[in-house]
């Protein structure tokens, strides 16, 4: 089996995707990812698609390698440069320091934080078998960052985060960036953010999903099991009584043609309804893993023992009732879609995020965190 060869195909597949650009494609052909995930066969670990690698006592995972697409997305947003000193939060296999490792050359230095000790022994024989010497992995809470090895050029979050921790923004460089898988009411978003007078904004933000983080940064948003297998998941952005959702999606369901002749993908649909679902309707949801006849994640409502999801079926968009009560919330969720349609579909592409340290009034969107307030906006 040609191992470099199908790097090489790997990266190509990337680039048709997305325009990766020549230093994290040379990272990713020389990073050998295989090496991080030693139990998985080499052909898969090629493949652009996350690998689970640890689970909690609920079967919920919580360490992986990720998408190699994102990983490539997001290593263009952090903009790491040759002598950088760059932070990262969440080590999981390593995979994702070494190219950290690779991106920042034989002159910067790569810290790498993990809450669980496994985890952090598994990245370090990982990343010593790659031979990558200027990678530190430290068993910590990700919250506190690292202050013996601040300042910092770069942060970037392999783990969803619910807010800015005030350590990260302290042990960055003034000039410094950070990019995060930051939660905006229970839609995640890769926001890369440098500093503007006294606040922090974004110089770019695209779609993404990632593990939250835990520990003492931990936000309020829910993971639920539906099932195990096939996997189906499903996330609340906060706590919430809810039935019995794995007998509902099992349910037939009622179907409402939201609009004929659909273009694009239901992955796209699912963001932007996302983002408008998350400041209209308290009742939202997304659920990820088998659906119908693929694997996939999606938006929708879940009331009880109902839930309704949107779904992209033979160029139609619709939404999907299932369980008691199915049809009522279908009915909401084409309604939501009809009205983002009739504010012209506004989407992560669109967004602009702003992270102050105190309050702020008179804005539109106003998201409340532990430590900072944001302000989104569209244009």
């Amino acid at each position: 089996m040609d191992l470099t060869a199908r790097r090489r195909a790997m990266v190509a597949a990337l680039r048709e995707r997305h325009a990766v650009s020549e230093p994290v494609a040379e990272a990713m052909l020389a990073v050998p990812r295989h090496l991080f995930v030693p139990g998985v066969d080499p052909e898969h670990a090629y493949r652009d698609q996350p690998i689970v690698t640890k689970r909690d006592a609920a079967g919920l995972p919580v360490s992986s390698s990720s998408q190699p697409l994102i990983m490539a997305v997001m290593l263009d947003q952090l903009g790491v440069e040759p002598g950088h000193r760059v932070l990262e939060i969440g080590a999981g296999t390593g995979y994702n320091a070494a190219l950290l490792a690779h991106l920042t050359g034989p002159g910067g230095h790569v810290v790498s934080l993990d809450i669980d000790a496994d985890t952090v022994e598994q990245a370090r024989r990982h990343l010593s078998a790659a031979g990558c010497a200027q990678v530190e992995v430290v068993c910590a809470d990700g919250a506190g960052g690292h202050p013996a090895g601040a300042p910092y050029d770069r942060l970037i979050a392999t783990v969803g985060v619910w807010d800015l921790e005030p350590a990260w923004l302290d042990q960055l460089r003034p000039e410094g960036r950070l990019v995060v898988p930051l939660d905006l009411r229970g839609v995640q978003v890769s926001a890369a953010m440098e500093r503007a007078d006294d606040h922090w904004v974004s110089r770019s933000v695209t779609p993404c999903g990632f593990m939250r983080m835990r520990g003492a940064a931990a936000g309020p948003e829910v993971v639920k099991m539906v099932r195990e297998e096939p996997y189906l998941s499903l996330v609340l952005p906060t706590e919430r009584e809810i039935g019995d959702v794995a007998a509902a999606i099992d349910a037939e369901p009622r179907v409402i043609v939201v609009r004929e002749e659909e273009h694009g993908s239901v992955y796209d649909l699912h963001v932007g309804v996302s983002l408008w679902l998350a400041v209209h309707e308290p009742r939202w949801c997304t659920v990820a893993g088998k659906l119908g006849r693929g694997y996939g994640g999606t938006a929708g409502i879940v009331e009880g023992d109902a839930v309704a999801l949107l779904a992209l079926e033979d160029g139609a968009l619709l939404a999907r009732g299932h369980g008691p009560g199915g049809d009522r919330l279908a009915a909401d969720l084409a309604a939501h879609v009809r009205a983002w349609d009739a504010a012209g579909r506004p989407g992560v592409g669109d967004l602009r995020v702003e992270a102050h340290r105190g309050l702020v009034r008179g804005r539109p969107v106003v998201i409340e965190k532990r430590h900072t307030t944001l302000v989104l906006s569209f244009g």
